[in-house]
């Protein structure tokens, strides 16, 4: 950008490119609002005062803002590709977001961090990349790939790549285990920070995570929670996603403490197509914040300049001189409704004309390499009682329960309290299958199965019988990953997701529309309303969420970070 031609807009020496003319400008830096125009020159902001340009938009009786920064999102839980998920998000008014893609490098390793970089490079939406930083996320699952601090190096000097993604591996950090402490040295020699994932951590352990220069935290699930983390010098990511709704329990807390809201950012984290269609992405964040009762210019900051600030995104997140014409036009701020969204200074629906998606490259295709199943596969035999995942309404966490489970001849019976949940091993490594009881899934008369199971990816499935489970599984096997759903043997519905197993190529309004038709058919089946059925499930073979999960090997006990038993 030519400062010299900015400043000789600013000053009125020459008309600005575009003046959006009587807007009602929103401060994140003082938190009012004033009329004034907004005169943009290359794609950036000349001056905030009375211009005149070679264009000029009336905005009168509109508030314009910032661009939403998502301060943390998996760009696969949206599952569509990068184009796609640009188109989806930016005329809701989300500008920039902050990507760990440990989803898909946990598939696909350095290909996929080559293909995100590429495929993102021209997209009118900024997206700064964080390094995965537990690839795999335990020793305890089988991913795809391995991303240690040997691949990670050569991308941090890339100037859209922030640091490290959440180091989930937060008893192996606490510990000082050299791998973790490498990876965050690493990114701290390049000046880069370390984003945080350590739910429920307290205390000096907690002092010990924070003391390694962990920088951020999305995991919190209480004020009190976030409280300390804000104390031991972490930022506080507010997430709202589709299985974790974090935004209530954290704001009202908040709005209680009279601390200071600078160190609290909003994420997304993972959010559905489906929801992201119908809310918008951190569109949907301001508003519930509003909604809440903060005010709303301070809801406004904490989607954008404070998210700015800790990752060191210097020219977004404001409306000000020198900072990219980034801005979305409201119509009212109350309930956040967007009327225009610009890019660089471009109306989003110009921006996004004659472009077109980076091809997919072969390397990131073609990735579910497991064998067909038979019945006699999934059989789960019991005696007495049996450790099972209780899932907890509205989030992520899971209770551990031992308890006495439905069972015919020495073998689970799943029925409507008691589901049986499956996970198989689908990257042509060991072939590993686990079973285990699951309470509080609810589905009955078939099974639900999907390639998509954090981290690794694993071939997730649940059902209340193992003809629909296998049914399930071998036509996600066929499809090459996506989502299945099977009742009576036969296949209900089905999103077929090709780019490693977790994203599709098609229109994300093809995605939103066969993902919506296959949930409501899943809810049709008994799953309770609080209940994602695809999402809730996907996170059930996370090793680092508390209490009890399944992985590819066994039952894992999160609180004690071990194996209970292996696989079958």
């Amino acid at each position: 950008m030519d400062r010299r031609r900015l400043a000789d807009v600013a000053a009125g020496r020459r008309p600005a490119e575009l003046v959006l003319k009587n807007a009602l400008v929103v401060h994140v830096f003082t938190g009012e609002m004033t009329q004034c125009d907004v005169a943009i020159e290359g794609g950036y902001i000349a001056g905030l005062g009375s211009y005149h340009g070679l264009e000029e938009h009336d905005c009168t009786g509109k508030i314009v803002c910032p661009g939403f920064i998502d301060a943390h999102i998996h760009m696969e839980s949206v599952m569509a590709s990068p184009f796609e998920l640009a188109r989806a998000i930016v005329p809701a008014g989300t500008t920039t977001v902050v990507a760990d893609p440990h989803e898909i490098v946990n598939v696909c390793g350095t290909a996929a961090v080559d293909y995100l970089l590429e495929a993102t490079e021209k997209l009118p939406l900024n997206v700064y990349l964080m390094l995965p930083s537990s690839v795999p996320a335990t020793p305890f699952e089988t991913n795809g790939a391995e991303f240690g601090a040997a691949e990670m190096a050569p991308y941090l000097s890339h100037p859209r790549v922030l640091g490290l993604g959440e180091v989930m591996n937060y008893p192996a950090a606490i510990a000082g285990d050299p791998d973790v402490v490498e990876k965050i040295e690493l990114a701290r020699r390049f000046g880069k920070l370390a984003d945080g994932h350590a739910p429920g951590i307290t205390g000096g352990d907690l002092q010990a995570y924070a003391s390694l220069g962990i920088a951020t935290e999305h995991e919190c699930t209480t004020f009190a929670e976030a409280a300390e983390k804000l104390r031991a010098g972490m930022a506080v990511l507010v997430r709202e996603g589709s299985a974790a709704q974090n935004t209530a329990a954290l704001l009202e807390g908040w709005l209680k403490s009279g601390y200071p809201d600078d160190r609290l950012l909003l994420c997304t984290d993972d959010k559905h197509i489906d929801d992201v269609s119908e809310t918008g992405n951190v569109r949907h964040n301001v508003h519930l914040a509003i909604q809440l009762g903060v005010d709303p210019v301070t809801a406004i900051r904490m989607a954008t300049i404070n998210a700015a600030r800790v990752y060191g995104l210097r020219e977004l997140g404001a409306v000000a001189p020198g900072y990219r014409a980034d801005l979305v036009v409201l119509d009212r701020l109350e309930n956040v409704s967007v009327r225009t969204v610009y890019k660089d200074g471009v109306e989003v629906s110009r921006a996004f004309a004659g472009l077109a998606p980076v091809p997919v490259p072969a390397a990131l295709t073609h990735s579910v390499r497991c064998q067909a199943l038979t019945e006699a596969d999934v059989a789960l035999p019991v005696g007495g009682k049996a450790h099972c995942i209780q899932l907890v309404p509205h989030q992520i966490v899971t209770r551990h329960v031992v308890e006495e489970v439905p069972s015919r001849n020495g073998f689970f019976t799943p029925d409507a309290v008691y589901t049986k949940l499956c996970v198989v091993e689908r990257h042509g490594k060991n072939g590993n299958l686990a079973v285990c009881p699951l309470k509080g899934y609810g589905i009955t008369g078939g099974a639900i199965a999907t390639s998509v199971a954090h981290d690794s990816h694993n071939i997730i499935a649940a059902g209340d019988n193992d003809r629909d489970i296998v049914t399930a599984v071998n036509r996600l096997r066929e499809m090459g990953g996506g989502y299945v759903l099977c009742a009576g043997g036969e296949i209900l519905g089905e999103v077929p997701l090709p780019i490693a197993g977790l994203m599709s190529d098609a229109p994300w309004e093809i995605v939103r529309d066969a993902t919506a038709a296959i949930l409501r058919k899943a809810y049709g089946m008994g799953i309770p309303s609080h209940v994602d059925p695809f999402t809730t499930l996907s996170f059930l073979a996370l090793p680092v969420i508390p209490q009890l999960r399944l992985t590819d090997r066994g039952l894992f006990d999160v609180d004690r970070f071990t194996l209970l038993n292996e696989n079958k």
